[in-house]
């Protein structure tokens, strides 16, 4: 028995493979189970055109992530935060310090495609990956510099010992 897969189903297929079980397999649990449609000419061809559709919108999607991704390269963003010895930060610039900053820009991005493998902790300048889709990647760049209101902290002189009363 041939049937069209409208679910995932494990050691079996993806959603709109046409796949051949058992009949009672078919019958008893994945037509009931809303898994899987029988496979007549009707539900092949509407399969088909869904597949078309499907894959114009990817295009479609695909250019749209691409011009992003041109837009996302010539993005700059910049981070001041106060920094002690060393220019090391208090505190540090992380993916979701960068997704809200690109939002305030104009760009909606979920802070978990923003990839980072460890928070920004020093300064400089970074290029910080933005994974848009699965296929398509912007980088943009960041900028981390010193709040001009945080000095470097100096070692404080050590308190002379207050006199012992007797």
């Amino acid at each position: 028995m041939e049937v069209i897969l409208i679910e995932d189903v494990p050691n079996l297929g993806d959603i709109g493979d046409l796949v051949t079980v058992k009949p009672g397999y078919g019958r008893n649990f994945l037509i009931p189970r809303k898994m899987a449609i029988p496979a007549s000419s009707k539900n092949k061809a509407r399969l088909d055109h869904e597949k078309r559709i499907a894959s114009f919108k990817l295009g479609k999607a695909k250019v749209i992530s691409a011009e992003a991704a041109k837009q996302l390269a010539k993005v700059t963003l910049k981070f001041t935060r106060k920094v002690g010895e060393q220019d090391k930060l208090f505190g540090s610039v992380t993916s979701h310090d960068i997704a809200q900053a690109l939002i305030d820009k104009g760009v909606t991005v979920d802070r978990r495609k923003v990839v980072l493998p460890e928070p920004i902790k020093a300064l400089g300048e970074y290029k910080v990956t933005v994974k848009l889709r699965a296929d398509v990647v912007a980088e943009v760049t960041v900028k981390v510099e010193a709040d001009a209101s945080s000095a470097p902290a100096t070692p404080a002189a050590p308190a002379a010992p207050a006199p012992a009363a007797s």
